[in-house]
């Protein structure tokens, strides 16, 4: 069962568990006829992709994925908002997402932070609203990774001197530069919500570093519900 992808430098996905699969989708929908398929066969398929279409939700939610994510905190907290706003499509919520995060009041081990290659940095967009353009120049790049690893390079020492001094770690961990700090956290979701999740991260509109977990996501989900994800993935809004 044990999945995983490799995300960005430092990052991963980790498929940890999974509940059902396509024929789960199905039989939920056709217990209402007192139904049941016991293998997928084309008409199963053709259910599938007329639930999605049609808005026909409820039976994907009784399909379920588990995570492990490592992820800068800047992925992490607009990832976050699939679970303090997941009560989407039919309105009557999706109260199966979980969500357990690390946490460095606890933990103490050695930070780990997301940098940019010299070729990774982007510029601002014409609209300077939100979002990025096209890869700055190299030279650009280079001048601002190492200007980034100097001050992950303060920040960590002055936090490693704080826990030496014996100030708390709830308070020492503010001298780590907070957005590209890795954090890990467990994600249980129904799979309409993972579906929801990848669908609008993985648009071009949305940031490229939570497109690329997006992306890992789908591929790591396809591998147990390749009908279904597709399915939601091509019709549901």
């Amino acid at each position: 069962m044990d999945k995983m992808k490799k995300v960005l430098d430092k990052g991963y996905v980790r498929l940890v568990n999974h509940l059902g699969s396509d024929l789960t989708v199905v039989n939920a929908a056709r217990v209402s006829y007192q139904k049941e398929s016991f293998e997928l066969d084309q008409n199963d398929e053709k259910l599938i992709s007329f639930l999605a279409k049609h808005d026909h939700t409820s039976p994907f939610r009784h399909a379920m994925l588990q995570f492990e994510v490592y992820a800068p905190l800047m992925v992490a907290r607009q990832w976050w908002k699939y679970i303090v706003g997941s009560s989407h499509m039919e309105g009557i919520g999706d109260t199966m997402n979980g969500w357990n995060e690390s946490s460095r009041r606890y933990v103490t081990e050695e930070p780990v932070f997301y940098v940019p290659n010299e070729n990774e940095w982007r510029s601002m967009p014409d609209n300077k609203k939100q979002g990025s353009g096209e890869p700055v120049a190299t030279e650009l790049g280079k001048e601002y990774t190492k200007d980034l690893l100097e001050l992950i390079e303060k920040g960590q020492g002055l936090y490693e001197k704080a826990m030496e001094d014996g100030i708390c770690s709830e308070q020492a961990r503010l001298f780590l530069p907070a957005y590209g700090l890795y954090v890990r956290w467990y994600w249980t979701a129904s799979l309409q919500s993972v579906a929801h999740f990848i669908k609008q991260r993985m648009d071009g509109h949305a940031q490229k570093e939570i497109r690329d977990y997006a992306k890992v996501v789908y591929d790591l989900s396809l591998e147990d519900f390749p009908v279904a994800m597709k399915a939601l993935i091509e019709n549901v809004n």
